[in-house]
C-alpha cells in the first residue's frame, strides 16, 4: 500500500469543518483516498477521519502538523495525523490459552496487521515455544496472588523498555491495576469472552449457560479501571442452542473471540477508532 497520512479529528459540531479541512487538503494538493464523517446529534460532537495520499502532498508530516494547527485551533479540535508507514510497536500479553495469541501472531506474520510485535509477556511458560518460533522476545513474569504489585512493576518496565504504543491482552487473565490503566489510556486492548455488558467478570460462558441464552459473543474494548467497562471497539455473536453445554459454548466462543480481537486491533492500528467519553466511533473499512 502506498504511503498515506491519516488525519483524525473530533470536535464540537459546527458548520464549516468539512469545508475547512477539504480546502486545506486542496491547497496542498492532497488527494483524499478515504473520507469518513459522523455527527453525534445528541452530544453535538463531530468526528472525521481522512486518509490522504502522501505522495500528492506538498508537505512533510511535521509541516502538515504545523500548517494544520490554525484550523484545529479555530474549531477546537482534538486531532492527530499519522504516517501509515510508521509501524506501531505492539506488546501482546497472555496467560495459558493460545487461541487469541496464535491468531494475532499469524495475522502479523502474514502481513495482515501493520505493526511491529516487539514482545510477548505472559504469567506462565506454556506459550514460550510458540512465540519464539516467530522470533519474538518472550517474557515470563509470574503474578503471585500475594504480591501482584511487584509483578506489575516488572511488566510496566518491560512495556516501557519495548517502547510499546499498544498493549493487547490476548486472554491475559489478570486485572490491570488502575495506575497502568491511566498511564496507558486507550492503548490497552482487551478481549472479553462475553457480549458486554452481559456476564462481566469470570466464567461468562458458564453464566450464559445457566441463564439459557440463545446468543453468545465476544467484546473487544479498551481497558479502564472499571472491570470490563471500557469503551467498546468491536463485538460479534454466534447462535447457541439449549443442547449446548458450557464447554460447547467455550469451544464456539473461541472462534468469535479471535475474530473480534483481530478486527479490533486492526481498527486501532489503522487509526479508525475515535473515543469520546466511554463510547467509540469506529470508521471500519
Amino acid at each position: 500500500m502506498s504511503k498515506t497520512y491519516r488525519l483524525v479529528i473530533s470536535c464540537p459540531d459546527k458548520i464549516g469543518i468539512v469545508a475547512a479541512v477539504s480546502h486545506f487538503l486542496k491547497k496542498n494538493n492532497g488527494s483524499i483516498i478515504e473520507a469518513s464523517h459522523h455527527t453525534d446529534a445528541e452530544q453535538k460532537w463531530f468526528f472525521m477521519r481522512h486518509e490522504v495520499d502522501a505522495q500528492t502532498m506538498q508537505l512533510s508530516l511535521s509541516e502538515f502538523k504545523q500548517a494544520f494547527q490554525p484550523i484545529a485551533d479555530e474549531f477546537q479540535m482534538e486531532w492527530y495525523v499519522n504516517d501509515s508507514t510508521d509501524r506501531p510497536k505492539v506488546v501482546l500479553m497472555a496467560t495459558r490459552e493460545s487461541h487469541c495469541l496464535n491468531d494475532i501472531l499469524h495475522r502479523w506474520h502474514t502481513g495482515e496487521l501493520a505493526c511491529d510485535l516487539v514482545a510477548v509477556i505472559a504469567n506462565h511458560e506454556e506459550l514460550r515455544s510458540m512465540v519464539e518460533w516467530y522470533k519474538i522476545p518472550f517474557h515470563c513474569i509470574p503474578v503471585p496472588k500475594e504480591n501482584k504489585q511487584d509483578a506489575f512493576v516488572k511488566i510496566e518496565k518491560c512495556i516501557d523498555d519495548a517502547k510499546a504504543d499498544t498493549i493487547v491482552l490476548a486472554r491475559y487473565m489478570q486485572i490491570f491495576p488502575e495506575y497502568l490503566c491511566e498511564k496507558y489510556r486507550h492503548q490497552v486492548i482487551n478481549i472479553h469472552h462475553s457480549f458486554l455488558p452481559s456476564f462481566i467478570g469470570a466464567k461468562p460462558y458458564h453464566q450464559a449457560a445457566v441463564r439459557g441464552v440463545k446468543l453468545i459473543g465476544a467484546t473487544c474494548h479498551y481497558v479502564t479501571a472499571d472491570l470490563d467497562a471500557g469503551p467498546i471497539i468491536e463485538q460479534d455473536v454466534i447462535r447457541v442452542r439449549h443442547s449446548h453445554s458450557a464447554q460447547d459454548m467455550v469451544r464456539l466462543g473461541k472462534d468469535i473471540e479471535k475474530l473480534v480481537l483481530s478486527r479490533g486491533v486492526r481498527y486501532h492500528l489503522e487509526d479508525r477508532v475515535l473515543v469520546h467519553g466511554n463510547k467509540t466511533v469506529v470508521f471500519a473499512d
